[in-house]
């Protein structure tokens, strides 16, 4: 489960940027992960919510946004929407010969006091 590693990673970022700013408590955090980063959003939500008691993060509201896998296909070359990596074009039924967007995986903005 590298959700729980990632999450530990995320939260010392915050740290690490709070420290630099000289923030005492962050409000709300605001995280990207795409549909093909191979990232569970829940389970990481859930290890963020578990790690982040006595951090800076302690009452920092986590929100996701997910974002959709794209592909372009490498047939007919127009861009579609993938759930995981080994999708194919609805129009063609081919693979993508090139992957767009979904592979995100990072933290958008935080807001601090």
């Amino acid at each position: 489960m590298h959700e729980l590693s990632l999450a530990l990673e995320v939260i010392e970022l915050v740290q690490r940027e709070a420290g630099k700013q000289g923030l005492s408590a962050i409000q709300e955090i605001l995280i990207e992960v795409g549909d093909l980063s191979g990232v569970e959003a829940d389970a990481f939500q859930s290890a963020l919510e578990l790690l982040v008691k006595n951090t800076i993060l302690n009452d920092a509201v986590v929100k996701i946004i997910q974002t959709h896998g794209k592909g372009i296909c490498a047939a007919c070359n127009k861009e579609f929407e993938m759930k995981n990596r080994l999708d194919t074009c609805p129009g063609c039924l081919c693979f993508p010969s090139e992957i767009t967007g979904g592979k995100e995986f990072r933290v958008l903005s935080l807001l601090a006091e």
